[in-house]
């Protein structure tokens, strides 16, 4: 029996679409892990490479062109990666940011609803949860930041803390 709760509110056509488009992505990388796991292949290492790749290459240096021209600061990525848009995506509450933080509790996962209706057991769902954050951590990567995973939906929370910090963790 499933452990994990995630159910979203009701949103408008946007976000909606939003959604299904992130579930889309989420069905692609279920579909691959399953496929590389099942033919021998290192899945969890070479999907954590690419999606690390992408956060830094793609993603994080996207960022930094476009928000700021230079290395994000924890505001500024509060404004790319917690964005209003993504905060009604992922029910967002609260989101703060300071100059070496920046921090967002998720109600809700896009992702996680995606394999849960494949019908992925939730040690899978968590593993592909976890992988899935490389994306952030090339994100962090690329600007300084370190990211720190408090709870997680994927493994059965409540919330998912995303946390992005420079220098140590404040608990």
């Amino acid at each position: 029996m499933s452990i994990i709760k995630n159910h979203a509110n009701p949103a408008d056509d946007k976000v909606e679409a939003v959604r299904n488009a992130i579930e889309f992505r989420a069905v692609w990388m279920g579909l691959i892990y399953d496929e590389m796991r099942k033919a021998g292949v290192d899945a969890e290492g070479i999907i954590r490479k690419a999606i690390r790749r992408c956060g830094r290459e793609i993603h994080g240096v996207r960022a930094m062109n476009t928000v700021t021209g230079r290395p994000l600061d924890g505001p500024d990525l509060e404004k790319f990666s917690f964005n209003e848009l993504m905060k009604k995506v992922f029910e967002m509450n609260p989101v703060t940011s300071d100059k070496d933080n920046a921090d967002a509790y998720l109600n809700y996962c896009p992702l996680v609803a995606a394999w849960q209706k494949m019908g992925f057991d939730d040690e899978t769902i968590a593993l592909l949860c976890d992988m899935t954050m490389e994306g952030d951590r090339g994100v962090g990567d690329t600007n300084g930041f370190k990211l720190h995973l408090g709870s997680t939906i994927g493994g059965g929370c409540e919330k998912c803390n995303i946390h992005f910090y420079r220098g140590e963790l404040k608990k």
